[in-house]
């Protein structure tokens, strides 16, 4: 299962209506780098296939093709303000190997 955070469905919601995009679901993607990181994609889709998995989090649906599942179990997407006034969508992964849990009051 993939979550999505309230303030990350939140911009993704926005993101639909100002691109003219409210009914097609999300694509994630992941991708695993020569170095073992994780590189990570995401759009709205108007394709569908029969062997990606889809799912709805926080109102969001979410469909994934099956490679990227299995580097996408268990992440979290969340909407965070990690520089003053940058905010942006970040993948709290724990199956990245750079992935460091947030501690409590993050």
């Amino acid at each position: 299962m993939i979550k999505v955070t309230e303030k990350a469905a939140a911009q993704i919601r926005l993101s639909a209506e100002q691109g003219n995009m409210q009914n097609l679901p999300l694509r994630l993607a992941a991708q695993k780098m020569p170095d073992g990181s994780i590189h990570y994609g995401m759009g709205f889709d108007d394709a569908s296939h029969p062997e990606d998995q889809t799912f709805s989090s926080a109102g969001v649906d979410i469909v994934v093709a099956p490679q990227s599942f299995q580097l996408l179990k268990g992440t979290t997407l969340d909407y965070a303000e990690l520089e003053s006034g940058n905010a942006e969508f970040i993948f709290l992964n724990p199956n990245d190997p750079n992935y460091v849990a947030p501690q409590e009051g993050d």
